[in-house]
């Protein structure tokens, strides 16, 4: 009983560990081929992008903003993002800056009356 126990362990493990993390594995190799020019993709550190041009086999020139381009490695892909095919950034757009509503606005928020 006690030797069928210690041949179940690694058995187990097999199954609950190693197969998944290959099945992982394979799949993000199957992403990172497949990724092309005009992809919009994530890369591991969070950065959301156009795949503009290939350098290589193993580096991409990523566009995160209009005219601003940066080269990644293959491996830095994280995934694809979905619904691609529009730019994130259409040129000719109006203000990229966040606007502040609360900017230039000098009312006194206190409704406290005294």
């Amino acid at each position: 009983m006690g030797l069928l126990f210690f041949l179940i362990i690694p058995v187990a493990m097999y199954f609950l560990m190693i197969r998944p993390q290959r099945k992982r594995m394979r799949q993000q190799a199957e992403l990172q081929a497949s990724i092309g020019v005009g992809d919009e993709v994530v890369t591991n550190s969070g950065i959301y992008g156009f795949i503009t041009g290939e350098e290589d086999d193993d580096k991409f020139w990523l566009e995160i903003d209009e005219n601003v381009q940066i080269r990644i490695a293959r491996a830095a892909i994280q995934g694809r993002v979905a619904g691609t095919g529009t730019p994130a950034v259409e040129s000719g757009s109006a203000s990229k800056e966040p606007s502040d509503t609360a900017a230039g606005d000098d009312t006194d928020d206190n409704t406290d009356t005294k």
